[in-house]
Order: C-alpha cells, then structure tokens, then sequence
C-alpha cells in the first residue's frame, strides 16, 4: 500500500475516532445542560408560587379559579401545578395539566414529609416524557401541603433529536472535506520523497553528479535532503578516488613491468654476454623488489581500511624507540652519504604500539635520506608541547611546494620534483604513517620549502601517568 494512501488512512481513523468522541462528549454535555436549565426553571417557578402562597397566608386553601386568579404565576402556558394533601390526594390543579392527572409518588411524599424538595421523570404511554419537582410546604414543623410544578420535555427531546441528526450528517461530511485535505497534504509533503526517488534512480544508473534542491525550510525533508546530498557527495568522492587508485596502481605497476620486459626483449635480441644477462637480471631483481614492496604496502593500507591490522595499546617510551631508530638510519646514511644525526632527545611516553610507532618513525626517516642531496643531514628530534609529544624528522633536500603540503599524504602521489629526485619510492609512505599516526589519535604535519628542505612533525597525546 503507498505511504500517501497508509497516512491518509491512518489520519481518517484517528480524526473518525476523535471526531466521535467529541460528538459523543457534545451530545451528553448538551442534553445535561438542557434538563438542567429545566430544572432550574422548574425550581424558580416552584420557589415563587410557594413563597407567594406562604406570604399571603392562604389557610383554609382556596379552590382553584380563586387561587389563579390572585397567583397569577401559577399558570404558566409550559408548566403547569398540582397541590396535594398531606396523605398525598390532589386538592388542587391547574387547567392544563392535560386530561390526566400526575400521581404524587411514594418517594415524593416521604421526601416532602422530610421537609426536602425532589425532582423527578415520568413517562405514559403515547405522551412525551415529564419533569416534575414536589416542594413541601411546612407549617411549624408540620407538611401542609405538597406543591408540585411540572413541564413536557416534548421541546427539550425534539431539541436532542435536531442536533443529532445534525451530528450524524456533519460527521461524515467533515470526515470526507478532512480526508479529502489529508490526502492533498499527504501529496505535497511527499512530492519531496518522489523527487530523492527519481534522483535516486537516475544516480543508481550511474549519474553522481545529480543533487537534490533544497528546500527553503530546513525540516525533516530538508535535512533528508541534505544527508542524501552529502551521502552522493561522499560517495562521488570515493569513486573518484578508488578511480584514481586504480589508474596510480596501474601506473606505478606497469612502469617497472615495462623496465622488466624491455630490458628482456633486448637482451634475448642476440647472444651476449655472461655479465650482460647478469645486468638484465639484476635489474629486474630491483623492479620485482620494488613490485614486492608496492603490492605489501597495496595490502598492509587494504587491510587497515577494513579494520584487520591488529594493534596493541601499550606504554611506548619514544626516546628508547628514537635512539634505536637513529642506530639504523646512520647505517643507511652511510651508504648514501648522509649524516643522521639526534637533535634534542626528551624521555617522554605514548600509549601505542612499538612496531607500528617504529615503522612511523622509519619511514619519515628513509624518505628524507631518500630525497637529501649527497652529504646532505636529517636531524631527529623529541620534544613535549604541554600534553603532546612532538617527534620531528628534518631535511635539507629538495623540499615540497605549498600547493603539494596536502597532497603528499595521497597514496601514489609523488611531486614531479621527487619522480625526478629518484625513482625509488612507491608513493605509499607518507600515506601510511598518516595512518599510523592517526590510529594512535595523532597527527603529521609538514613544513616545506621547495629546494630549502622539509620538516615532518609527528604530534601524539601523551599517555596518562601510571596510577
């Protein structure tokens, strides 16, 4: 069933339910206040025809035309009285009580000899209902004698009957005016939903450039929208740069491919020498080295976007993992002719894993003896900035322009100025301490000039003093 028929339906039930709950609750308040506005002119009446009667004294009681004629408010056209006895007999009635007599009832007559009034309904066969009240007149403690004023209800029934045939014609046709509005409502607040399904549609056939419009109101639609905009955006993103991936890969894997089998079909062109085939082979020993290395990195930076590289959360003391570090690097700077020297060195403790940390450390250090100049230095330094531990790698090579500060942390980037430098390298590095660093809640920041040298400083929250 469509959400527009399920909310308008849904709407139609409750407004039905409220709509007779409300008739309901109307009709009983309206026929309550109906009796009691009866009563209350039943109770006026009897309290002004008792008063005038106990003010003019009237002992012995007179007969019927005589009292009529000096009480004038005892015959009114819509009410009309009887008097009774003590032993409940009518001594007295007025002309209009119709051609029966109204009978004093066993609980009027106890109630009147309590010295209490009592209202009471009677109904006859082929009459409209009545309303009486029976008001005692006493006399030094003694009943005298019973007033009883009574009314049809004939005008207040007829009265109920007109507003619920009113109540039963409305109620339909209010239900259908409001399902009728409901289902239009229900229309437009969905035209939005109609528009992120097209839109939708059209991105599940391959178009990520579409976007939805926004909405001047920012309501639940307009925040759908906007989720569903950035979802495409973020998504656009990432087919653009697993796009981008995919043609890096391919590039960075083909180059040494193509080394590999140029070198082969040259060398296999016509006999050579011993030393020749030699050449050729170790030469295609430090492509596939180099293809090794590029598909672990391809598979290390694979399996930590999912979430499968196991790492420990433990005390890390970096200046023992910094001195050990510079022990191996002057060795590989020795055969390059670079000087790896420590800077200033303070004890400082991170919550981390040592492996990880280590393979940080050594290939910020690497890739600033990689692209140093001959006899050039890298200086490694540890220093604390209030809560932080700010381990810095610095160079004096080739340098990195602003415009590249960003993009150096892309995997298979490399500036024009470093593929010239070397062709050693994969691009992967610098990717991959980002991503160390930010596991353990850091980060890498860089300061370069181009041809003056770059500094990369790797900033991690200390770890909490042992309780």
């Amino acid at each position: 069933m469509p959400l527009r028929v399920r909310l308008t339906l849904w709407y139609g039930s409750a407004l039905a339910l409220v709509l007779i709950i409300f008739s309901v609750v109307l009709y009983a308040m309206t026929a309550r206040n109906l009796r009691d506005a009866v009563d209350e002119s039943l109770e006026d009446t009897a309290t002004i025809a008792v008063r005038s009667l106990e003010e003019r004294g009237f002992l012995p009681l007179l007969n019927e035309r005589e009292l009529l004629s000096q009480f004038p408010e005892l015959a009114r056209i819509d009410k009309f009285f009887q008097i009774f006895s003590p032993s409940g007999t009518i001594t007295i009635s007025s002309p209009n009580i119709k051609h029966h007599d109204v009978p004093l009832s066993r609980t009027a007559l106890e109630t009147a000899f309590s010295g209490h009034s009592i209202f009471e309904s009677a109904k006859y066969p082929n009459e409209p209902p009545l309303r009486v009240i029976s008001v005692p007149i006493m006399y030094r403690g003694n009943l005298l004698y019973i007033v009883q004023v009574g009314t049809s209800m004939e005008t207040v029934g007829e009265t109920l009957r007109r507003f619920l045939i009113l109540l039963v014609v409305a109620m339909p046709i209010a239900l259908a005016v409001s399902l009728a509005g409901g289902w239009f409502l229900a229309g437009r607040a969905l035209r939005p939903v109609d528009e992120i399904t097209l839109a939708a549609q059209r991105i599940a056939a391959g178009d990520l450039t579409q976007r939805l419009g926004m909405p001047p109101a920012q309501d639940e639609i307009g925040r759908l929208a906007a989720t569903f905009n950035n979802m495409i955006g973020r998504l656009d993103a990432s087919f653009r740069q697993i796009r981008q991936f995919t043609s890096d890969a391919s590039h960075e894997l083909r180059t040494p491919l193509t080394v590999m089998k140029g070198e082969t079909d040259l060398i296999l062109r016509r006999p050579r020498p011993v030393e020749d085939y030699k050449g050729v082979l170790e030469s295609n020993l430090e492509e596939i080295d180099r293809m090794t290395r590029i598909v672990d990195e391809l598979l290390f930076l694979s399996r930590a976007d999912m979430g499968e590289v196991k790492m420990d959360a433990l005390p890390v003391a970096l200046e023992a993992l910094v001195e050990d570090v510079h022990r191996q690097a002057r060795l590989l700077g020795q055969d390059r002719n670079i000087e790896v020297v420590l800077g200033t060195v303070v004890p400082l403790v991170v919550q981390g894993d040592d492996l990880r940390l280590r393979e940080l450390l050594l290939n910020l250090v690497e890739n600033a003896m990689k692209y140093s100049h001959p006899g050039g230095k890298v200086e490694i330094s540890l220093l604390r900035e209030r809560q932080e531990a700010w381990l810095s790698i610095t160079d004096h090579g080739i340098g990195i322009a602003p415009e590249d500060h960003k993009r150096i942390f892309q995997r298979f980037f490399r500036t024009d100025v470093a593929r010239a430098h070397t062709k050693k390298g994969t691009g992967l590095g610098l990717a991959i301490c980002a991503w160390i660093a930010d596991l353990h809640k850091g980060r890498v920041e860089v300061q370069s000039e181009l041809g003056k040298g770059s500094t990369f400083t790797v900033i991690f929250p200390l770890a909490p003093p042992a309780s």
